[in-house]
């Protein structure tokens, strides 16, 4: 019978590159050409906020998870402080968000692969799902060796375009496009080009950017030192939001005008291929291919570990439960995967806007998701204050922060249901929720009927 312990195999150096790879994908190589479009240059302001918004989440995440040993992710939690329903809820819009994202991952992997190959969107977005799966299916250290590479090949290519944007911005160099200077910023029709309502439209596309974060969460479990790397892996949230987003779209931002950005193209690729060095935007293109890789890897991980932690807690089958000889949960991560492949029928059935769509419905879903953490955390708080008292990692400024954090969670979900994208996912995504609750009540009635029937005295 196969060991039905998760493998802690993840070491620090892991956890840190997870981290950074939760936090850069396709919705910053991808997604921010369409976020540009929409704000213009303020859109350093919503990766700002957002980012910062994240940041207390992710706090308020790392002290609830090392409050008590035996958590393997924030369902967990959410039993603990909300009750099962809550659980039960969280937990299975956690796998339908990394799902959704994992979708818009695949349909971009199709994308980038068209830069070379005039074939259909779908076709690579297969290939990948196989090979990817095949990986995982071996062992959690696959996953995390994987990430720490794709996530090096990501840092690596930030910086660079940081650092060639500086070199650039001093010697004043000439594109196709123009001189690449800082007043690029500014000279296009102003900060706010498209006012505040394209700066609020623009934030659904940002919050997508930053999906992904709370990944060290769910890889608490197979993590060696969780004590060590978690904390650690957070507090460097801020300092890579700073370089990551708001360095490189600075960067971006000089050295194209942002009106000659496509939003239906990476400005990274487009940005590299005006400094004029000929193999560079095939080499960012091959970048922000291998990004998108690994955040389908990342969806891979954590929906098969959601699905294995519901299954422990008697909220989904119990087979998804059931690891294999390396310790891998097989048969959530095979489930996971053959959703995940309803994202390259969508490349195939509607190329122009499979993409928008599922990003939008992630960026809903994960929004409950940081909220539901955010309660939990005031809930703790309130109901446990010896286990706050002697926490050695701290929340900031809570319960203020708390609120403040859903106060902007709520306004963002407002603003989309006034825009004419984003509107139809919102409004539909509720039937998710819906769905959810009378699953829950339906299982629970169920079980309970089947202890009263365990319980009956014999006859005779």
């Amino acid at each position: 019978m196969a060991p039905q312990e998760l493998k802690r195999d993840l070491e620090n150096r892991h956890v840190q590159l997870i981290a950074i790879g939760g936090t850069i994908g396709t919705g910053l190589f991808l997604g921010s050409g369409k976020a540009i479009q929409l704000a213009g240059p303020s859109i350093i302001f919503a990766y700002l906020i957002v980012g910062i918004a994240v940041f207390f989440v992710m706090r308020a995440l790392g002290e609830l998870l090392l409050s008590k040993a035996g958590y393997q992710s924030f369902t967990d939690i959410a039993e603990d402080y909300l009750g099962p329903r809550a659980a039960f809820v969280t937990g299975w819009t956690y796998w339908f968000c990394w799902i959704m994202t994992a979708m818009a991952d695949i349909i971009a992997v199709g994308v980038y692969v068209q830069y070379w190959f005039d074939i259909p969107q779908w076709v690579p977005a297969v290939i990948c799902l196989i090979i990817l799966l095949g990986l995982n299916l071996l062992t959690v250290k696959n996953f995390g060796e994987l990430e720490f590479w794709f996530a090096l090949i990501k840092v690596v290519t930030i910086l660079a375009l940081i650092a060639i944007g500086a070199i650039l911005l001093v010697i004043g160099f000439k594109t196709d496009a123009g001189t690449v200077t800082l007043s690029n910023i500014w000279t296009h029709g102003g900060v706010f080009p498209n006012g505040i309502s394209g700066f609020l439209l623009s934030f659904q596309m940002v919050v997508f950017a930053f999906v992904g974060v709370e990944l060290v969460g769910v890889s608490a479990a197979e993590t060696s030192n969780p004590e060590k790397s978690i904390p650690s892996a957070i507090n460097k949230i801020p300092l890579r939001i700073l370089f990551f987003y708001v360095g490189a779209i600075i960067a971006l931002l000089s050295i194209n005008a942002w009106t000659e950005l496509n939003p239906a193209e990476s400005p990274f690729v487009k940005t590299f291929s005006l400094v004029g060095i000929p193999i560079a935007a095939g080499i960012i293109n091959f970048v922000v291919l291998t990004s998108a890789a690994s955040a389908c890897n990342s969806g891979m991980f954590s929906t098969s570990r959601i699905l294995y932690n519901l299954s422990r807690n008697e909220q989904a089958p119990s087979h998804f439960a059931k690891l294999n000889k390396n310790h891998v949960p097989s048969n959530a991560l095979l489930i996971s995967t053959l959703v995940l492949s309803v994202g390259a029928l969508l490349s195939k059935l509607i190329p122009e806007t499979a993409f928008g769509i599922v990003t939008t419905i992630s960026a809903i879903c994960f929004i409950w998701v940081w909220g539901v953490i955010l309660v939990c955390h005031l809930r703790y708080k309130k109901t446990k204050p010896e286990l706050q008292a002697g926490s050695k990692f701290k929340a900031p400024l809570t319960p203020f922060i708390n609120y403040v954090v859903l106060a902007l969670f709520a306004a963002i979900l407002i603003i989309m249901l006034f825009a004419e994208e984003t509107r139809p996912a919102l409004l539909l995504t509720p039937l998710w929720f819906i769905l959810l609750f009378v699953l829950f009540t339906v299982n629970r009635r169920k079980r309970e009927k089947t202890n009263i029937q365990g319980f009956e005295p014999m006859e005779g």
